[in-house]
């Protein structure tokens, strides 16, 4: 399944910590497209177990995570208004 993950983590008490963290996780399912936004294939398993993962982290009352599923990448339209990063350019 094709997924579009987005968070919004407040930065009070130890959100930094809680922002690394989530980072972190994220990326290691999913390629980083900008700042807060990640993108990729999973298997419903790996979404289970990516969403057990990040309510570790989350804070119900402060901190949101959203995610957009799709059966194939092929079925959403992407368009990039503005600066295109290249995900791949990352890469050695």
């Amino acid at each position: 399944m094709y997924v579009i993950l987005t968070y919004d983590i407040s930065l009070d008490d130890n959100g930094q910590k809680i922002l690394r963290n989530v980072f972190k996780l994220c990326k290691s399912y999913l390629t980083h497209i900008q700042d807060s936004v990640f993108e990729g294939e999973l298997s419903e398993s790996q979404i289970l177990k990516l969403n057990l993962e990040l309510k570790k982290h989350i804070r119900k009352e402060k901190d949101s995570v959203i995610l957009f599923k799709s059966r194939h990448e092929r079925w959403l339209e992407k368009e990039f208004w503005g600066k295109q990063d290249n995900a791949l350019s990352n890469l050695i």
